[in-house]
């Protein structure tokens, strides 16, 4: 599912009377109150849903497949997301 028909399906699930513009800045906020969240708080747990969690990759040698000449990969922070026992049972 991309951004759009994440829109769609909100607005969908809104019912007729809410315009589609709406229903973007509706699912922009929930994004946003994400991101938001992770900066702060370095997790955001949605009951049922699941946990979003900032995680710290540490710097490492690798190499560049094209040349295979080696290199530095910096440490990074990155997202990671666990499934909550609702999403886990989904089939």
């Amino acid at each position: 599912m991309n951004k759009a028909e994440l829109v769609n399906e909100v607005h969908r699930l809104l019912g007729d009377g809410t315009s589609m513009a709406a229903a973007e800045r509706a699912a922009d906020s929930v994004l946003k109150a994400i991101k938001r969240g992770l900066r702060r708080d370095a997790e955001v747990h949605l009951v049922g849903f699941g946990t979003f969690s900032v995680a710290q990759r540490t710097a490492r040698k690798g190499f560049n497949p094209h040349t295979r000449q080696p290199m530095k990969i910096p440490a990074m922070k990155l997202v990671r997301f666990k499934a909550g026992s609702n999403l886990r049972g989904m089939r």
